[in-house]
């Protein structure tokens, strides 16, 4: 009997990912993570980057939308999103999932390609943010080489750039690399929309206002509400809050500054206020929300550079 693809896929990711939370990987930016919990209404902020879930499944639900990444699925994010997650993982079969942060330069390099052999046609395509798309036969086969090569640090040295430059183009050459492709090329008002949030990721810890940012995106006020929520699925107010929030959760676990240091780090002035918000976000307060951290995810790094970009 033939083995399944997904089998073999998870006994090469339980191997590179021993144990609980996540496992770092020699490729930047790659790391896998093992989960044995049920998880329910979680919220996480991902980077623009892939997951491959190779044992279990996940759902992402954003502003009443449905994202399942699973074994037949993966999930691609254009833009840093926060959403709520679940997922379905036990001891017995642990969820095994590979998350891999995009390297711009790289994927510039492989859309100019695209474009100059007019590979896909992104004039017409609507801008997404997430996206949950089939993992058809040929990413499957670069995702058992790329892990087959992480077994071996002199693979992973030689072919590793290479496997990622391949599996970057399976995904933005596939069905919805256009509408990828449309946002991660920042044209239009989804790039005002993006430029306006690098403005807010340099200047979220301080205080900013709606009318700063769309000044940012030159749009008015009204036409700036609009695209921003049709593009992330909540009003820029929701995403600064959610943003200092997850930024304090990762500074809290990696650091081990007091709350009230942190909360003033990421912007609060009134500390009460900050774990008021933390709790109400996390369902959890911050001793509560590190600990549950630590459990599930393994000890934070604390290079900024290598810090996990997306919480479980």
């Amino acid at each position: 009997m033939t083995e399944h693809p997904t089998a073999k896929l998870a006994e090469l990711a339980a191997a590179l990912a021993p144990k609980e939370g996540y496992n770092q990987q020699p490729i930047k930016g790659l790391r896998l993570l093992r989960s044995e919990s049920v998880l329910h209404n979680v919220p996480v902020l991902y980077q623009p980057g892939v997951v491959f879930v190779c044992q279990g499944s996940k759902r992402g639900i954003l502003d009443g939308d449905v994202f399942v990444y699973d074994e037949e699925h993966y999930l691609a994010v254009a833009v840093p999103v926060p959403f709520r997650m679940e997922s379905a993982a036990s001891p017995e079969r642990p969820l095994l999932a590979i998350y891999l942060d995009f390297d711009m330069r790289l994927l510039a390099e492989v859309i100019g390609t695209l474009e100059q052999h007019g590979a896909q046609n992104t004039a017409m395509a609507d801008a997404e943010t997430l996206i949950s798309t089939k993992i058809d036969r040929e990413i499957q086969d670069v995702l058992r080489r790329l892990l087959t090569a992480l077994q071996s640090p002199v693979e992973t040295a030689v072919l590793g750039d290479g496997l990622l430059r391949e599996l970057y183009f399976r995904i933005l050459s596939g069905p919805q690399g256009s509408n990828m492709i449309a946002a991660l090329t920042q044209r239009g008002n989804t790039g005002r929309i993006m430029r306006s949030l690098g403005y807010l990721r340099e200047n979220f810890t301080k205080p900013i206002s709606i009318s700063d940012l769309a000044s940012q995106a030159g749009m008015s006020v009204p036409s700036y509400h609009a695209h921003f929520r049709r593009l992330l699925g909540s009003s820029p107010g929701q995403y600064i809050k959610s943003m200092r929030l997850h930024e304090a959760r990762l500074l809290l676990a990696r650091q081990g500054q007091t709350v009230a240091e942190v909360a003033n780090m990421v912007g609060y002035v009134s500390t009460s206020q900050f774990s008021r918000e933390f709790k109400r976000h996390f369902g959890k307060t911050a001793s509560e929300e590190v600990r549950w951290m630590k459990q599930h995810l393994g000890e934070m790094p604390h290079d900024h550079s290598q810090m996990p970009a997306k919480s479980d």
